[in-house]
């Protein structure tokens, strides 16, 4: 059976958002006014898995939950949502360098001052510091390494704010900049392909770079390397974005935050490097994507990008894994299942080792037999209840370094690690452990496999 890695490239004609948006009868559209302080966020927790298109907020249009759900990226990318892991594996490992496009871009050089306050940013929860933008990607350059990744950015005056940076990449890039006296060039790409979407989220290694994740995903969807132009600053940017802020992360800091994280909880006042935006580019519709916090756009698009690495993981320690899921009550984030085919006893609780090896903020892992769909969290907490003895099938990690963003872990992150090994014995007689399947839950009450009403676009 051909992996879907394998399946053959169909040519995908590139439009533009806002033309994509008007063609997808998911896309609830609102055409009146939008409070911009808590108005977004309303509307976005309205259908919560349904994208939201505000028409009403000027030259410059809003869309949230755009990738709501598994099932929308997966469609888009013409696999099921139980490949989505596999397929961006597959882009990790195998990936391909894209295309310096000599042809003109989608976007172009906005005249006059720049003032990103003129942009509808909004204001996301009662407490956040003021607007934020929530989908903003950082392209970065520095010594010949290119570097993608997520972050928010806090527009508080015209040419920018602080940005929020955890100790990665991106913030080891500044680091090394400032060690030299200079402003680090970076260029913010709002509204891009969703292959660049997902890439600039994958956890990687410092040497990759994920511009290449991105056109691997590209070229496998349509037929050929992503095509991106290099700015003035030397970053480089899809020729398809949308918006594009080219700027740097100057050596000032200053006060960032609070602001509402992907737990619901608030993340404190920081002190963060400051941006300051020099050229702003945009088509001539630009749509401006948010991304709601704590909500199901948020989980895909920050835990989906890490199970790739979390099913690396796993097989690298038992061969027979099935399939790997951050899941949402753990905010895509903490929590983990995973579906193996036991060869061996103990394979249950090498997998869940590895799982927390291959995701560091991990906190729980539960592993499961093949029978038991992980995207249906009744059926994962029924295989707690009927297969699952804590005196043989739960492992406790104390004193490890887990999550920044869980409030209970200690100074440093130091948190304790559990591991329920939820598998059943090698050779056991299944019929006792085997749920009627007529008392399955309905597609409807799933939370990561069921089907979303309307077409696919």
């Amino acid at each position: 059976m051909a992996s879907p890695t394998d399946a053959p490239a169909v040519p995908v004609p590139v439009v533009p958002l806002a033309s994509y948006l008007s063609q997808d009868p998911e896309v609830r559209r609102l055409d009146g006014p939008v409070d911009l302080r808590l108005g977004v966020t309303q509307e976005v927790l309205r259908e919560p898995r349904r994208p939201v298109w505000f028409t009403g907020t000027g030259a410059t249009t809003l869309v949230g939950n755009l990738w709501s759900s598994r099932e929308r990226v997966a469609r888009h990318l013409g696999v099921s949502a139980s490949e989505l892991p596999d397929l961006l594996l597959s882009a990790l490992e195998r990936p391909t360098p894209p295309l310096v496009s000599e042809g003109a871009p989608a976007f172009r050089l906005q005249p006059g001052p720049v003032d990103l306050t003129r942009l509808p940013v909004p204001v996301f929860f009662p407490r956040d510091a003021g607007p934020y933008l929530t989908a903003a990607i950082f392209s970065a350059r520095w010594k010949g390494k290119q570097n993608l990744s997520f972050h928010r950015l806090w527009v508080q005056g015209p040419r920018g704010g602080p940005v929020r940076l955890v100790p990665r990449h991106l913030e080891r890039m500044v680091r090394l900049a400032r060690a030299e006296g200079k402003d680090l060039p970076v260029a913010i790409v709002l509204g891009a392909p969703l292959e660049f979407t997902l890439a600039a989220a994958v956890a990687t290694d410092y040497a990759v770079d994920e511009m290449e994740i991105a056109s691997a995903l590209w070229q496998r969807r349509a037929g050929r390397p992503l095509p991106v132009v290099e700015l003035p600053s030397g970053c480089q940017v899809p020729r398809d974005s949308e918006i594009v802020l080219e700027g740097r992360v100057t050596q000032k800091d200053a006060a960032e935050g609070p602001f509402l994280d992907v737990l619901g909880t608030y993340d404190p006042v920081r002190q963060q490097p400051v941006v300051e935006i020099d050229r702003v580019y945009t088509t001539e519709r630009p749509v401006l994507p948010v991304v709601v916090a704590g909500t199901g756009e948020h989980y895909v698009l920050m835990g989906l990008p890490r199970e790739p690495l979390l099913l690396r993981a796993v097989r690298a320690a038992v061969p027979g894994v099935r399939a790997v899921r951050l899941t949402e009550g753990g905010a895509a984030w903490l929590h983990a299942v995973v579906a193996i085919e036991k060869r061996r006893e103990g394979d249950g609780k090498n997998a869940a080792l590895a799982a927390l090896a291959g995701h560091p903020s991990l906190k729980r892992v539960v592993v499961v037999d093949p029978d038991i769909d992980i995207f249906n969290d009744e059926e994962v907490e029924w295989a707690l209840a009927t297969r699952f003895q804590a005196d043989r099938g739960l492992v406790m990690v104390p004193g490890a370094t887990g999550s920044s963003l869980d409030p209970s872990a200690g100074k440093d992150a130091v948190t304790t690690k559990w591991a329920l090994d939820a598998t059943l014995p090698l050779g056991v007689d299944r019929a006792p452990f085997t749920r009627e399947p007529y008392l399955r839950s309905p597609p409807d009450r799933r939370v990561g496999s069921g089907p979303e009403p309307g077409k696919a676009p």
